[in-house]
């Protein structure tokens, strides 16, 4: 058993903060023995990305203009990026890679419905454009990893040389200042990437939701496309499950409703106009003409509009 010398440290935080860790563990342990994930893994105080969770018991967080209240931690000063609503029930405090540390404030609060705008989309995923809508509409892939991929490449070598210069002085890679000051210049790219795409996908997602009550779109299978050796790295850009994941939980805030139509539906195979079907097509067609009805058709666009008709069906089924 330790001795209260050796406890110490947990003083230095508030006791919330202790029950919620406990509490997490046991969450994780539970998710394994009912074979939801695999065994926790231990997290050490040297991991670069460091987060601890506090509740709010009798305003012990509190937000006064540009100061913050936590407890232990006392009243400080930060950058405020939205002003908070409603009951503030707990506080996530997370330090990342690149050491800049955030706070994540949740609140409960009362979120109305949207208008109803009587109008329904259907959504293709794809790579070269990120979204094509039913409307025609076409939304470019940005493709933020592709364009700082070059400065990545050159960071990430200097990075290695670092370190094989660190061990073969013999110096421990956490005592390497200069490892760990090109370690968190590596980090600062990579968390600008996905500063970019996040801000990205919530644009989008919120515009979708706004402007539509019903959105269909394909239930497709990330995991199963990214064995794909030649998508994988595409795919994994655009970031297709957390923009699917984004618009389900803002469907729900907003009374509108998303329809997942199956990922075997032959969308690209259809004809949108006569309902023809011409058979598989290899990817390098992006554009076919219909030979019963002469239609010409835009592949993606033509499955959108696909995706959209199968939606609406389901959604009268239901």
């Amino acid at each position: 058993m330790k001795t209260s010398d050796e406890a110490c440290w947990l003083k230095e935080v508030d006791s919330i903060a202790l029950q919620s860790s406990v509490k997490n563990l046991a969450d994780a342990f539970t998710r394994f023995f009912n074979k939801q994930n695999n065994y926790p893994q231990f997290k050490s105080k040297r991991h670069p990305v460091q987060s601890y969770l506090t509740k709010n018991v009798h305003n012990s967080i509190e937000v006064k203009g540009k100061y913050l209240k936590i407890p232990k931690l006392g009243v400080m000063k930060f950058a405020k990026s939205r002003e908070p609503k409603g009951r503030i029930i707990n506080a996530t405090i997370r330090k990342n890679a690149s050491g800049k540390f955030f706070v994540s404030i949740l609140c409960e609060e009362k979120i109305s419905e949207l208008p109803k705008t009587e109008s329904a989309i259907g959504i293709d995923l794809g790579i070269t454009d990120f979204a094509i809508h039913s409307n025609g509409r076409k939304v470019d892939n940005n493709r933020f990893t592709s364009k700082m991929e070059k400065k990545l490449q050159r960071e990430q070598r200097k990075l290695s040389r670092r370190a094989l210069v660190a061990k073969k002085n013999g110096i421990n890679l956490f005592e390497a200042k200069n490892y760990q000051k090109q370690k968190h210049k590596v980090a600062k790219l990579h968390e600008k990437v996905i500063n970019q795409r996040t801000d990205f996908l919530n644009k989008l997602s919120t515009d979708i939701i706004k402007n539509h009550d019903v959105i269909c779109i394909e239930d497709l299978h990330t995991k199963g496309l990214l064995r794909n050796r030649k998508l994988a790295k595409g795919i994994s850009d655009v970031s297709w499950s957390k923009f699917v994941t984004k618009l389900q939980y803002k469907t729900d805030w907003y009374g509108r409703e998303m329809i997942k139509v199956d990922k075997w539906f032959p969308s690209s195979q259809i004809c949108s106009e006569c309902d023809h079907n011409d058979r598989k097509k290899s990817l390098h067609i992006r554009e076919w003409t219909c030979p019963v009805c002469h239609t010409h058709h835009d592949r993606d666009i033509n499955a959108s509009k696909n995706i959209l008709n199968e939606g609406l069906r389901l959604h009268v089924l239901v």
